[in-house]
């Protein structure tokens, strides 16, 4: 069995326009290194993904620089490349990047910098503020990844961000936390500052009680759904590299579940078309 590309289609038609906000490519061509893990086995590529793309009902993508790659972004600069207007990217910057460099990126589509605290991410937390100083120039987001049950910690941190940035991964608690837990109101108040955007993505990594209906992470979602539409954005995660090619869960399977904790076209239209436009296509 192999990775599954295209199927039914979504129960929702998406909006016209509407944006996968979160996926990384991968080429044979490009092997992994040092500090990070293989590519997956099928090395599932921009092709691949377009196939996804059709099926799904996108139009518009994010490309997430792969923690395999670690500082190389070569892959995804190619993939960006092909995508022309209809992609973006999402990139390591690391403090000693120089500006010709990013002003380079930009120009090919980059519009932010990954911030990965979990295991083999590129650039962690401790770096972030510099990162940041570097990449405040071209009005590129922050998107910044830890383990949700440490928000408390790291707060302080967050709220010197000036520009936009994103908690990804459903903001990744391990395990989910409860709505009323100290956590989830301290996402809140960072979301409530008005710079921080919550995304919706790979539900299936963080939550306790498990699919198809994540009810853990959905409880979660849907409260900040209901409490700062114009905050919220969902990528696919494709191509689902947490497991084997074979067991990486069903695409429009996983889209409907998202799509059953959105409860109007006004938010649908906010979540998948002017929210991840208005971070990654202003400029």
């Amino acid at each position: 069995m192999t990775r599954l590309l295209t199927g039914d289609k979504p129960k929702i038609a998406l909006p016209k326009g509407s944006v996968d906000s979160h996926i990384h490519v991968y080429s044979a061509e490009h092997d992994s290194l040092p500090g990070g893990p293989a590519i997956p086995s099928d090395a599932a590529n921009l092709a691949d993904y377009r196939r996804v793309q059709q099926w799904l009902g996108l139009e518009k993508v994010v490309l997430t620089q792969p923690n395999a790659y670690q500082e190389d972004n070569s892959c995804l600069l190619e993939a960006l490349g092909q995508l022309g207007d209809n992609g973006r990217g999402v990139v390591v910057v690391t403090p000693t990047t120089s500006e010709a460099t990013i002003q380079q990126w930009h120009e090919q589509g980059a519009r932010g910098a990954r911030i990965m605290q979990l295991t083999q991410g590129a650039v962690r937390l401790k770096d972030l503020l510099a990162v940041h100083a570097k990449i405040r120039p071209f009005d590129w987001t922050c998107m910044v990844q830890f383990n949700g049950r440490e928000i408390l910690d790291h707060a302080a941190l967050l709220n010197q961000i000036q520009g936009d940035y994103i908690i990804d991964h459903h903001a990744k608690f391990l395990p989910p936390v409860s709505p009323d837990s100290a956590e989830f109101k301290q996402l809140l108040k960072l979301i409530d500052k008005g710079n921080c955007y919550y995304k919706m993505a790979a539900c299936y990594e963080s939550s306790a009680t498990g699919g198809p209906d994540y009810k853990d992470i959905a409880e979660l979602s849907k409260r900040i759904i209901a409490h700062a539409p114009e905050r919220v954005i969902l990528g696919s995660n494709w191509p689902h590299v947490s497991g084997a090619p074979e067991d990486a869960p069903n695409d429009v399977q996983l889209l409907d579940t998202v799509m059953s904790w959105i409860p109007d076209e006004k938010t649908r239209q906010a979540i998948f078309v002017d929210n991840p436009n208005r971070l990654y296509w202003r400029h």
